[in-house]
């Protein structure tokens, strides 16, 4: 993987699939008890830290394999609505997608790719959000130098209860260099997007996985050791992993599908967004109460979102509304594996799954 600090990269994706604007540095992991430690305590943010990766085993693969067998058409048709509904609004003009690293990427990578198929300009860059940090403004100033920032949009796989939705209007409330905060996600369960092809929480396969289905870049950081004023936000990238990369067999997978897939109409859906909204909400106050914290950051909810907490947190428990089905059979190995508690949702949510973060006692 070649590397260029300031320029970008393409991590294992093709160089026309993806330019990722950020630092690539060597940092060490930090144990996950460790890092979870000093994130409750408050000594540390945690985009100052790593977790460790590693590549899943066999029995987790599988199950990545079967749920890309089950979802993936589901997936490509999702992609092809939200790829028809952003050209519909910048008609003959260039596309501009600006995908959240790094869950946002593959889905960036999709999109760009569908909408090449059908004949319009598009690029696509990955650029780093951090909750409590906001977008890397350094990123911005590098898109907008050159592209106009109208033509851009923002893609995220999912919303899990909205904070990263948040953030991104917090940082452009300014209408910093020209770009508006519009949020494009394949699933909102939130209601927190500014369009998206559904609310479901259903799994999309690139949920399961870290680094191995993101280019071989893990979670963005921003850390003033390693981190410059006039620096990318950083990134460690996995280039020893390249063995078990499934990076670009998974946009393979999907990207013709989408191309060839006949688009459902995709609306910005604000009737929905209030309910969704006001849904989400008392969800989580429930959950807090539940389990006795204030501390929303211990409340994952989502598919991918409770995924995430299992594979580099420490949840305490993990919620599911119905264990026969299919689409939270991973995270059922996951909570087994790590011997994690299981308990009901509820029939009646919105949500398929949520993980709680196992509290240490050090909130204020």
């Amino acid at each position: 993987m070649a590397l260029e600090v300031m320029t970008g990269f393409s991590g294992s994706y093709a160089p026309e699939d993806v330019t990722f604007l950020l630092k690539p540095i060597a940092m060490a992991a930090t144990d996950v008890a460790a890092k979870e430690a000093a994130i409750q305590s408050g000594r540390r943010h945690y985009s100052e830290m790593i977790a460790p990766e590693t590549i899943p085993d066999q029995d987790y693969l599988a199950l990545y394999h079967a749920a890309l067998a089950r979802n993936g058409a589901r997936l490509a048709q999702d992609v092809a609505s939200l790829a028809a509904r952003i050209a519909g609004q910048r008609p003959g003009g260039e596309i501009v997608l600006v995908s959240l690293a790094r869950a946002g990427t593959p889905i960036g990578v999709l999109l760009a790719r569908t909408l090449r198929a059908w004949g319009h300009r598009a690029s696509h860059y990955s650029i780093s959000i951090i909750r409590d940090r906001g977008l890397d403004r350094v990123a911005l100033a590098h898109i907008a130098a050159r592209h106009d920032p109208r033509d851009a949009v923002f893609v995220d796989g999912w919303t899990g209860k909205g904070a990263i939705a948040g953030e991104l209007r917090a940082s452009l409330a300014a209408r910093s260099h020209g770009f508006a905060a519009e949020l494009a996600v394949i699933a909102d369960p939130a209601g927190q997007a500014d369009f998206a092809a559904t609310d479901d929480d259903y799994l999309i396969a690139s949920g399961l996985l870290n680094g191995i289905v993101s280019g071989l870049v893990s979670r963005s950081v921003l850390n003033d050791e390693v981190v410059g004023s006039g620096d990318f936000h950083a990134c460690v990238t996995y280039p020893h992993y390249a063995h078990a990369d499934l990076s670009r067999a998974f946009v393979d997978a999907i990207a013709p599908l989408a191309a060839a897939a006949a688009p459902r109409p995709v609306a910005d859906h604000t009737g929905r967004r209030a309910a969704l909204m006001a849904g989400c909400e008392d969800m989580v106050q429930a959950l807090l109460a539940r389990a006795g914290t204030r501390d929303r950051n211990r409340i994952k909810p989502g598919i991918a979102e409770a995924t995430r907490a299992l594979l580099r947190r420490m949840p305490e428990r993990l919620l599911v509304r119905d264990p026969q089905d299919a689409d939270v059979a991973h995270l059922l190995h996951l909570a087994v594996a790590h011997r994690i508690p299981v308990e009901p949702l509820g029939e009646s949510s919105h949500y398929r799954a949520v993980a709680i973060i196992r509290g240490l006692g050090n909130e204020a």
